[in-house]
């Protein structure tokens, strides 16, 4: 008797960089300039992430935490309580 043994296991990387942003940018409008500066840190993060090991497991903690999204990018602004995804 021949059987079959599958296994699917998850695996994750993770990376993160610091950007700076200008100082005449109000909290509130910070993804708006991330989104429109995406040229200046955009190839930072996905070179940092490639160079990044493989975790086991999910990824997903308090913050990033979109279960059914293949892939998640947020920002938190540095010694505020205030960030989201992008």
């Amino acid at each position: 008797m021949k059987v079959k043994v599958s296994n699917r296991s998850v695996y994750y990387k993770y990376a993160e960089i610091e950007v700076e942003v200008p100082k005449n940018i109000s909290i509130e409008k910070v993804d708006d300039w991330l989104f429109d500066n995406e040229h200046l840190w955009c190839d930072r993060l996905d070179n940092k992430l490639s160079n990044s090991h493989h975790e086991f497991g999910f990824g997903l903690d308090g913050y990033m935490n979109e279960k059914d999204s293949e892939s998640e990018t947020r920002y938190d602004v540095i010694s505020e309580n205030y960030g989201g995804h992008l």
